[in-house]
């Protein structure tokens, strides 16, 4: 089933709702929509849960927003999704700037309705480098993300699956499929609303959000990732976080893909059990 709701301030949130029994709640990453958790979405669904995935505002098949592309709305509009359906017991699963929805989420809104959750290659604490952040990735790339989207999106998102799936890695066997499913599902997202959330997935910082986390927590990253580097976000994520998990995942790259894909899926199906 796929549906959508209003949000407070006005936006329509698409969404999809298969199966039945405990909510599993999956946010996706930048500047992608909820299709990219179509294969987990299915997964979890067979295994005898309900998953639900929604396009961030801005995304996908959602209102393209001129305003509110902010963390903060991000996670207003997932806790509107919740409270739409009425969930409980949910476990949120976030990949990348949906890591940093999920760990905004639970830091503003608590975890009364939520019992778990799961970042893969998210990018909590924070990504830009600063003085407090010398680890983290220079504000440089970011610009140079912003000029990709505004020059030549089209080019930009095409250049990028590369790198998003580790296609370029020496031995790597690249899957041209994949990375036209990338650049369709990222030229669906309105060019604001994806220039706008550069900031957002790069210089929001999680620290307190994450502290704040009082549930289990699965931090799932590969260790060969070029978007989210693993050291300044998934080890630090699980030291700030009360009970967390941390799983490496060697030679993974950002996206999921190849075994890295299957071995994710066998820990997250692990970790809905208990």
């Amino acid at each position: 089933m796929t549906s959508t709701f209003t949000t407070t301030d006005g936006a329509e949130i698409f969404f999809k709702d298969w199966g039945t029994g405990r909510p599993i709640v999956f946010s996706h990453g930048w500047p992608l929509n909820a299709d990219a958790w179509d294969e987990q979405a299915r997964l979890v669904a067979e295994h005898g849960f309900r998953a639900i995935a929604h396009d961030r505002r801005g995304h996908g098949r959602s209102t393209q927003t001129w305003g509110g592309n902010t963390m903060d709305r991000y996670a207003d509009d997932l806790a509107e999704l919740i409270e739409t359906l009425d969930l409980r017991d949910a476990v949120l699963v976030g990949h990348s700037t949906g890591g940093g929805e999920v760990a905004r989420y639970l830091g503003r809104h608590g975890s009364a309705r939520v019992s778990k959750a799961v970042l893969l290659g998210a990018v909590p604490p924070i990504m830009v480098e600063s003085e407090t952040n010398p680890e983290g990735t220079p504000r440089e790339v970011f610009d140079a993300i912003r000029a990709g989207v505004d020059t030549d999106r089209s080019q930009f998102y095409w250049d990028l699956s590369e790198t998003f799936y580790g296609f370029n890695r020496p031995g790597v066997i690249a899957s041209e499929g994949a990375r036209r499913a990338f650049w369709r599902l990222s030229m669906q997202a309105g060019i604001r609303a994806a220039y706008e959330c550069i900031t957002q997935f790069s210089e929001t910082d999680f620290t307190e959000d994450l502290r704040r986390i009082d549930i289990p927590v699965l931090v799932a990253h590969g260790d060969d990732d070029q978007i989210v580097p693993l050291h300044d976000s998934a080890v630090k994520s699980a030291e700030l976080l009360e009970h967390s998990t941390l799983r490496v995942y060697p030679g993974g790259a950002h996206g999921l893909y190849g075994e890295f894909r299957t071995a994710f899926e066998a820990d997250l199906l692990e970790f809905l059990k208990y």
